[in-house]
């Protein structure tokens, strides 16, 4: 399957920078068979027309509303001093079905500045890559105090490598047969106990992701292969 991104509705209109590298890069011939999608679950199916430098999709057949991934998951996670560690974290999170990915801003945050626009790119690549048709949701950075005030308790877990205090086991959490999750990740040298109790006194679970303790990246895309198989 030959996958690009564009709008399907209202009109059908193949993304400038896919037109590009249709005809730039790739160079696939007129008349051969594409597939377009929005990153909203629609899907069209068509042959490719050239104009120039223009390329358009002459349309066979749209199918609106693919199925989303369930469990849907959602990833705050706090962006790494190397930024490639997060790039790999989106990138891979994103090819195992990950709905949502917020940057947060904690305590022990090193890297302030982010390329948010180059991460959705990434995002948008990886989605193609592994044929998804609803693309994940990449947020801005965000405080952590700010993001906490949004979260449902119910359906909210933490992961930090605070051995003292309580922590359920991962797999214990498929039991509750949730069809949503938000996970937090800290950051290198992991929340601060202050955060951490922010989040005990919003009813927040902690869970520990086994023996080993995780780089920030790692935990995450750890996260996002365990939802994964609960697909």
């Amino acid at each position: 399957m030959k996958l690009f991104y564009g709008d399907i509705f209202p009109d059908i209109k193949i993304n400038e920078e896919e037109q590009q590298h249709i005809t730039k890069v790739l160079r696939i011939r007129e008349g051969e068979e594409i597939y377009l999608t929005d990153g909203l679950g629609n899907l069209a199916f068509g042959t490719l027309k050239l104009e120039g430098k223009k390329a358009s999709l002459d349309v066979i057949e749209i199918k609106e509303k693919q199925a989303e991934f369930s469990p849907k998951l959602h990833i705050a996670i706090a962006p790494t001093k190397n930024i490639d560690r997060i790039e790999f974290f989106i990138e891979k999170a994103t090819e195992m079905g990950i709905s949502e990915i917020t940057l947060i801003n904690t305590e022990k945050t090193e890297r302030k500045n982010l390329n948010i626009d180059k991460l959705r790119k990434q995002s948008i690549a990886a989605s193609k890559q592994s044929l998804r048709f609803h693309f994940p949701i990449v947020n801005d950075l965000t405080k952590f105090s700010d993001f906490i005030k949004t979260l449902n308790p119910e359906t909210t877990f933490v992961a930090h490598c605070h051995e003292n205090l309580e922590r359920i086991d991962l797999t214990t959490i498929q039991n509750f047969n949730l069809q949503e999750l938000t996970f937090l990740i800290g950051p290198e040298g992991d929340f601060s106990e202050r955060e951490i109790q922010m989040l005990a006194d919003n009813n927040i679970k902690a869970v520990s992701l086994g023996q080993q303790r995780l780089r920030t990246e790692t935990a995450g895309a750890f996260v996002a292969a365990w939802n994964y198989s609960l697909m």
